[in-house]
């Protein structure tokens, strides 16, 4: 069990961790993605923005559930809060 203050450090860097997150989500699916038509480029013969539509925001979606499970069990790890099984 953690103390009160090791529970509260580790609840605000998982919520920085969390922000830091979405806001890459958050750039790639509404930043990249809308702006992606005006850059006029082609990717194997398609649009660049259907490319980033149907390709780049999935794989990156994958990467930042990845990279969340990643840094959160080394968040508990820093902080001593893992499970005992």
């Amino acid at each position: 069990m953690l103390d009160a203050d090791v529970a509260r450090r580790r609840w605000y860097a998982s919520q920085r961790l969390t922000a830091g997150l979405l806001a890459i989500w958050f750039f790639v699916t509404f930043g990249i993605a809308f702006y992606a038509r005006e850059l006029g480029g082609r990717v194997g013969g398609w649009p660049f923005s259907f490319w980033v539509a149907a390709q780049g925001a999935p794989l990156v979606y994958v990467v930042l559930t990845w990279a969340y499970a990643r840094l959160a069990h080394r968040l508990d790890d820093t902080f001593g809060a893992t499970q005992d099984d």
